[in-house]
């Protein structure tokens, strides 16, 4: 296993600075629904131009890199102990190095550690799986101010509008158009930099939703859930009232997700992510530590999102 540290910072670096060629697709698909020359297309190209600039430079996508989160799978046997502790010195030579900003603070004391370690942090959960030869391994980036606007309701007290006959897909998706309309103004530094709160605005992204306490009954529809919540609702756009930016997209791309619960509860909670949406795999081979392939990522070359006639269409990732 003497690569298994070298792998986890080349992971931790890669997902900080080149964004998944999913939600490469889904940006620029919103980017040409807007109209040329308008705040939010503008805006919008200024992310673009960020997302490339950081893939070429292997620079943080955003000053805020987030909280770390890994999902570890590993076979019967492996010593998950030892991971721990390689993951916790990759995380600290990432920081070191400036592919992560320096996160952790002592709740108390308000210490920043310097180091992205503290209690807590990074959050690591692991899971065996019958997979003898492989481990995998996979990273999540999540920013502290879209953690800041995550939102649970519990039907029907939440939404005075909305009854016991709301307790259903149908009143999981006005919970979701309401959380849509709730977060316009609100994201990265809670609105204090332009144009990371217009990337908010216009690149929300809902990442879980949908919490219905019969999954049997109403299994085959969530997708279409999904899809209704992102192109329904009020067309005053988040972003509007704070920064003056209208656009044509409510929400790049919606998830939804059905859990059981007990019975008298009806849970939605929605969270969503900004257009940096930092979220990358590894499958790693179980006895060296290596890197055998890449989850969320092709083998081809990661799409240039900016549009000018001087840069070509594809870049190395």
């Amino acid at each position: 296993m003497e690569e298994f540290k070298k792998s986890i910072l080349a992971l931790v670096i890669e997902t900080s600075s080149n964004l998944p060629e999913d939600v490469r697709r889904s940006l620029r698909s919103t980017m040409d629904g807007e109209t040329a020359g308008s705040q939010s297309a503008l805006a919008l190209d200024t992310i673009a131009l960020n997302i490339d600039m950081a893939c070429d430079t292997s620079a943080p996508l955003c000053q805020d890199t987030g909280t770390p989160t890994f999902e570890i799978k590993t076979p019967v046997g492996a010593n998950q102990m030892v991971m721990k502790q390689w993951i916790r010195d990759a995380i600290a030579e990432a920081t070191r190095l400036g592919h992560l900003r320096p996160n952790a603070v002592d709740s108390l004391t308000g210490k920043n550690s310097g180091n992205n370690l503290g209690e807590g942090t990074p959050v690591m959960h692991f899971d065996q799986w019958e997979a003898d030869g492989e481990i995998e391994v996979r990273l999540l980036l999540k920013g502290g101010g879209c953690e800041n606007k995550n939102i649970q309701y519990s039907l029907p007290a939440e939404l005075p509008e909305l009854g016991r006959a709301d307790r259903n897909l149908d009143g999981v998706r006005k919970c979701i158009l309401h959380a849509v309309y709730q977060a316009q103004g609100q994201g990265c530094s809670t609105g204090r930099l332009a144009w990371p709160s217009a990337g908010i605005a216009l690149g929300l992204r809902i990442r879980k939703a949908a919490v219905v306490p019969d999954a049997r009954r109403h299994q085959p529809q969530p997708r279409a859930c999904e899809a209704r919540g992102v192109r329904s609702g009020p067309r005053q756009h988040p972003g509007d009232r704070h920064h003056g930016v209208r656009g044509e997209s409510d929400a790049v791309r919606m998830q939804g997700r059905l859990v059981s619960q007990a019975p008298r509860q009806f849970f939605v909670t929605v969270a969503y992510d900004c257009w940096a949406f930092r979220r990358l795999g590894v499958v790693l081979d179980s006895r060296t530590g290596a890197i055998t392939r890449w989850l969320y990522k092709g083998d081809t070359p990661a799409v240039r999102m900016a549009r000018s006639e001087h840069l070509p269409l594809t870049a190395a990732s």
